[in-house]
């Protein structure tokens, strides 16, 4: 008896010394549970998991099977309370997590308010994100929309106020905001209009050689004849001088012109 007693502690031991593998995801609650494939350990004698942690607390799941669900019912979570979830297994053997995604911030965002000061100022307040994701603000310019900076998500369900400096152009401007979650599928804001006191802007030479020089600071793009972009910044002038010679397409203010090198 007291040999038999031995040999279970033993291996009891050694299957301490195989319990080394731990998976490890860090996320968001968005509301939903994981699901995990569980083959048996590699010696044949049970399953690969054997404990499961949620926020350093150990769950109550069934991991003695060949799939179990990882349930966060218990553990009285709001959508968008952080989460990190280790999965303890043997050796030699790996569980798999069948929707990892659940855990990654989802763009849910609602826009309450959005405006435009005369300052320049774009301000947006959204409610109900349940993640931290970037706002990519975006201006129509030139007949499509362009990106011109981004503003760190607060990720809570509560209203969030937010704010960036634009960069307008002449006469009536568009803006927006928009989140690209796990999905790759962007979310847009609807579009924020206003009418700008920037006086509209024009360039000479029409026939550079070394420069071209708007009449006000503006944001530009040159591309050549076969449409690639060879310059593009923020200012009152292009330094055209490096450009091969040929027709030129110019995007300023909030319009489209050639210009020929020389």
């Amino acid at each position: 008896m007291k040999r038999l007693f031995f040999v279970l502690l033993i291996s009891l031991f050694a299957l301490q010394i195989n319990a080394t593998g731990v998976i490890v995801l860090e996320g968001h609650y968005q509301g939903k549970n994981l699901y995990v494939q569980n083959p048996f350990a590699e010696s044949g004698v049970g399953f690969c998991t054997f404990e499961v942690t949620i926020n350093g607390e150990v769950t109550t799941d069934e991991v003695n099977s060949s799939a179990f669900e990882i349930d966060f019912a218990n553990f009285q979570m709001k959508v968008g309370d952080p989460v990190i979830v280790k999965i303890k297994h043997k050796d030699n053997c790996n569980p798999k997590v069948l929707n990892p995604e659940v855990l990654k911030p989802k763009s849910t965002f609602e826009i309450v308010s959005m405006k435009i000061s005369k300052d320049g100022n774009f301000d947006w307040t959204t409610k109900s994100e349940t993640g931290k994701l970037t706002f990519i603000v975006e201006q129509f310019r030139w007949n499509k929309w362009i990106k011109v900076g981004e503003v760190d998500g607060n990720g809570t369900t509560v209203e969030n106020s937010y704010q960036f400096k634009i960069t307008p152009h002449s006469g009536e401007n568009k803006f927006r905001v928009k989140q690209i979650d796990y999905s790759g599928k962007p979310r847009y804001s609807q579009a924020s209009r206003f009418i700008s006191p920037v006086g509209e802007i024009s360039f000479s030479p029409i026939k550079a050689k070394t420069e071209v020089i708007f009449t006000g600071e503006t944001l530009f793009e040159v591309y050549d004849s076969y449409g690639n972009i060879v310059k593009k910044g923020f200012g009152e002038k292009v330094d055209v001088s490096n450009l091969k010679k040929g027709i030129y397409y110019l995007n300023y203010d909030n319009k489209t012109d050639t210009f020929v090198k020389k």
